[in-house]
């Protein structure tokens, strides 16, 4: 989580493609990805709550708070994050709501 709030920060948007979950990359869109980052300023992450995520586990959940400056204004994106591991290593699989279905 704390890896691709930072690949936002810097710019580094084929890592947030990389760590996609693979069925989800096809429909990834690069440019639109780049242009929301760079037009804004990241201001902090804060990490809420996680559930499971550890190394022995498959899945894990990450409810989190992102701040930004958009157009002047301090914003918040707060999501609850589910991930996967495949073959050792992490993705992003989806956004769902705070009920933990799919937003």
């Amino acid at each position: 989580m704390r890896s691709r709030y930072t690949a936002y920060v810097c710019q580094r948007i084929d890592y947030l493609k990389d760590t996609l979950w693979p069925r989800h990359q096809p429909g990834f869109d690069h440019e639109a990805t780049a242009r929301w980052a760079a037009e804004n300023h990241w201001a902090g992450l804060t990490v809420l709550q996680t559930q499971a995520g550890t190394a022995s586990d498959r899945d894990g959940l990450v409810l989190f708070e992102a701040r930004f400056l958009s157009g002047g204004k301090l914003e918040t994106h707060r999501e609850l994050s589910r991930f996967r591991k495949k073959a050792g290593r992490w993705f992003y699989v989806e956004a769902l709501d705070e009920a933990g279905t799919p937003a």
